[in-house]
């Protein structure tokens, strides 16, 4: 049965005009994941990503830490995260937005939580996408993943799409879901094994980060 790794991107440019690429951390983080991978003796067959900067990014590091070259590729859009910067702000659309709404870490993950929530329930008007839209790329994600050969699949994507697909694989709430995705650490690797016979996805292991250690304790990144 064939492995399959999905691994949060490293670090990105939180609270900046353009989230979407590698802070110097983040790229950090990509290459020393890619390391520990080659010291646990992982080979990869097949590589997926994102289409976003932050996944191509965090896969080029994965695979030069991993001595590597990225070989049959596959870029889908359908592992993109949500827009999360258009979601808060069509909840607040027509009202004053809370200050530091996109730039202070507390307030914005608090709001955030509260915001998913209503997402999931219908509640916001005018979403960049609907709950059901991100369920429905999500699943095709997964089927274009289960359709690929090889023993070891690497996937890169984002907090919000993984901690979906894990919440799939555990028949876990909404609510649940959530929660699984503000823990989820950058660069992080959350493991499944596929079974092609029966189509079952069984969660392996969750948000592990091998390349933190004591001497490496500013690689331990959630945002």
């Amino acid at each position: 049965m064939p492995k399959i790794i999905f691994v949060r991107h490293g670090q990105a440019q939180f609270g900046q005009a353009n989230y979407d690429k590698l802070s110097e951390v983040g790229h950090e983080q990509s290459v020393a994941l890619g390391t520990a991978l080659l010291e646990q003796g992982v080979t990869i067959d097949r590589w997926v990503r994102g289409d976003m900067v932050r996944h191509d990014e965090t896969l080029r590091g994965i695979s030069h830490g991993m001595r590597m070259q990225i070989t049959d590729q596959i870029v889908t859009p359908d592992l993109n995260e949500y827009d999360f910067t258009g979601l808060l702000d069509a909840r607040f659309a027509g009202s004053k937005a809370p200050t530091g709404l996109h730039t202070d870490r507390k307030t914005h993950f608090r709001l955030l939580r509260e915001t998913l929530a209503h997402w999931q329930n219908d509640e916001i008007a005018t979403p960049p996408e609907s709950w059901a839209t991100f369920e429905a790329r999500l699943e095709r994600a997964q089927q274009t993943i289960f359709e690929l050969e090889g023993d070891t699949i690497l996937v890169v994507s984002s907090g919000g799409a993984i901690s979906k697909i894990v919440a799939n694989a555990l028949g876990a709430s909404h609510a649940k879901q959530v929660d699984l995705q503000l823990q989820i650490k950058n660069a992080s690797m959350s493991t499944f094994i596929y079974s092609r016979r029966t189509g079952g996805l069984f969660l392996n292991a969750f948000n592990e980060t091998p390349f933190v250690s004591v001497k490496t304790q500013h690689l331990l990144t959630y945002s």
